[in-house]
C-alpha cells in the first residue's frame, strides 16, 4: 500500500529528546517501509537550509515545509517568502511549543496571510499546554478560513486534547489532522468517519517515532481498505496537490 509520511524531520534534537536522523537515513527508512514521499521539515527555524539540501539531493522523495518562528516578525516573513516563493516549498511548519508562543497569537497572522498568498498549508504542532492546545489552533484557523491548517499529532498523548482535536476539526472545515504520536488507533477511524474522509493523514514524526509503530496504528484502526488508502496516501496527496 502506497504511503506518504505527512510529518517527518531531519536534524538532531538534543535535550530531553536526544534523537536525530539525516536525509540519507530517512530515505533508507522510507524505502524499508514503502513510504513513497515524506512531508519534510527541519529540526528548527534556523535549519531550513538542511531541508533545501535534502530536496536538491533526493528530489521528489521530499515535500518540503519551511519552518518559521512568528516571534521573529519581519525576518520570519522574509524567510517564508524565500522558501515558498524562491524555492517552491510546499507549506509551512509552526511549533508554538518549541518557539514559546500561543498558537492563536496575533504574531501568527502574518504567517497565515503568507500561507494564503501561496496557497500553502500550515502544519502546527498540537497537544502541549499552554502553547499548542487544539482550541488555540482552532481559533487561529477560524481567523483564516481559507488556509488549510494541519493539526499535527491531533492532540498528541492526552485523551482530552485528542477529543478536542476531533471536535475542533468537525467545527472548522479548514482543519486537517495528522496522527503521529497519538496513541489511540480508534481515533483515526473516528476522525475519518466524523471529521472527513479527506482530512486525516498518516505520519511518523521521524525521528521521534518508528514507522512500524505508526503504520500499525493505522492498520489496526478498523478502517476498510479504501479508508486505509486514503489515510496512508490519498489525503496527503490531495492536500499537497500531487
Amino acid at each position: 500500500m502506497k504511503k506518504i509520511d505527512a510529518h517527518a524531520h531531519i536534524g538532531n534534537f538534543g535535550g530531553w529528546a536526544n534523537v536525530g536522523i539525516d536525509a540519507e537515513r530517512l530515505v533508507g527508512q522510507m524505502e524499508e517501509f514503502e513510504i513513497e514521499k515524506a512531508v519534510l521539515c527541519a529540526s528548527g527555524p534556523s535549519k531550513n537550509e538542511d531541508v533545501l539540501e535534502a530536496v536538491k539531493k533526493y528530489g521528489e522523495k521530499f515535500l518540503p515545509l519551511v519552518y518559521l518562528n512568528p516571534n521573529e516578525g519581519e525576518k520570519c516573513i522574509e524567510e517564508g517568502e524565500k522558501y515558498l516563493g524562491g524555492y517552491g516549498f510546499k507549506g509551512i511548519k509552526l511549533n508554538p511549543l518549541s518557539c514559546a508562543y500561543v498558537a492563536d497569537s496575533e504574531a501568527c497572522d502574518p504567517v497565515m496571510r503568507l500561507a494564503e498568498k501561496y496557497g500553502a498549508p500550515v502544519f502546527i504542532h498540537s497537544g502541549h499546554p499552554p502553547y499548542s492546545l487544539p482550541w488555540s489552533i482552532a481559533l487561529l484557523a477560524e481567523r483564516h478560513p481559507s488556509v488549510k491548517t494541519v493539526m499535527i499529532h491531533m492532540g498528541h498523548g492526552h485523551g482530552v486534547y485528542i477529543d478536542a482535536a476531533l471536535k475542533m476539526a468537525r467545527r472548522y472545515k479548514n482543519i486537517y489532522l495528522e496522527m503521529s504520536g497519538m496513541p489511540m488507533g480508534s481515533k483515526i477511524k473516528e476522525a475519518y468517519e466524523t471529521v472527513g474522509r479527506d482530512r486525516i493523514m498518516f505520519g511518523t514524526d521521524a525521528p521521534f517515532h518508528h514507522p512500524s509503530v505508526e503504520i500499525q496504528k493505522v492498520l489496526t484502526c478498523g478502517l476498510e481498505e479504501k479508508g486505509l488508502k486514503d489515510v496512508f496516501y490519498n489525503n496527503a496527496a490531495g492536500l499537497l496537490g500531487l
